[in-house]
């Protein structure tokens, strides 16, 4: 019953030169943007649009994205830190309690939509070559393949896990039941990944391990669903004549990625402070519900507007 269960506790990045450490959590953000942007130069040449306007739409998304999914974590899960902690909002270091370089830790996927909305708008004014429902349509997908590879690092951080199941399909999240300083303190090893390779690794540490509840592995369950968003959207872009339906794709887009983030939300640890709850929804589930409507009505309802 239990044969697909397995402890995860992996190195999360390469130390380089021994002075900096690259987190494969990064490595997943950049190969996202960098796909997207293929996919966004393979539109672009399918549809005869000239490629000067690919760079700064892709300048723009980028700072969208981090930027709304930042303030978004902010406002949404950890409002705190404006008052405790604010520089650390904008800038990769902590600096309650002393100065600690964190990278860009809290980044919420309902924030960086938002964000890449407003992003786009202000993209839109500056470069009119195409409609704003154009580049929605067709950034859409590009997000939806990027969203696979950000729980994918969302995974090797062992971060936005799982509640407690008994799943055949549960993970051992080591690294998050045991912080860096108690899992020195637990197994009297100094370096902190030294110790927590010991705890897999070392029958001595065995108590340690089976302390470890086995959990949803959620994030797993996003990515792979949002593979299929992906390619739906490619499949509707590519092969029907809803893909030139202004507004159809983004719809689409909003339905289907904020439906499966309503569900794997039951089985879901919080993310921080719940602010937003209702019917026993949680916040995650809250802040979905009115994109998918937004998705419903551009899907169904929305009629472009046609100059005279």
């Amino acid at each position: 019953m239990f044969i697909l269960q397995f402890d995860w506790n992996p190195i999360t990045g390469l130390d380089l030169f021994g002075i900096f450490e690259l987190h494969f959590y990064s490595v997943m953000w950049i190969v996202a943007f960098l796909l997207g942007f293929q996919i966004m130069k393979r539109i672009f040449l399918k549809e005869n649009v000239n490629l000067d306007y690919l760079d700064p739409l892709f300048i723009y998304t980028v700072l969208a994205t981090m930027l709304g999914a930042r303030l978004g974590h902010v406002l949404f899960y950890q409002s705190e830190l404006i008052s405790e902690d604010f520089f650390s909002i904008f800038l990769p270091f902590s600096f309650k309690g002393g100065f600690q370089f964190t990278g860009f830790q809290g980044l919420a996927s309902h924030g960086a939509a938002i964000g890449i909305i407003i992003g786009m708008y202000l993209y839109r004014r500056k470069y009119k070559y195409k409609s704003l429902m154009w580049i929605l349509d067709r950034v859409v997908i590009s997000v939806a393949s990027g969203a696979v590879f950000i729980r994918i690092g969302n995974f090797i951080n062992s971060e936005i896990i799982g509640k407690i199941t008994d799943s055949p399909l549960g993970v051992r999240f080591v690294q998050d039941y045991y912080s860096k300083r108690q899992i020195v303190v637990e197994t009297g090893i100094e370096n902190y990944k030294e110790a927590y390779a010991a705890v897999t690794n070392n029958p001595q540490f065995q108590h340690l391990l089976d302390a470890v509840p086995v959990r949803h592995p959620a994030q797993l369950y996003e990515s792979f669903c949002y593979i299929f968003v992906f390619l739906i959207l490619w499949f509707i872009y590519q092969k029907t004549n809803k893909g030139q339906q202004s507004g159809y794709l983004f719809g689409l887009f909003l339905v289907l990625l904020w439906t499966i983030r309503f569900f794997v939300e039951f089985v879901k640890e919080p993310q921080g402070d719940e602010y937003i709850t209702f019917l026993g929804l949680n916040t995650g589930q809250m802040l979905s519900v009115p994109f998918i409507i937004i998705g419903l009505y551009f899907m169904f309802l929305y009629k472009p507007k046609t100059s005279s």
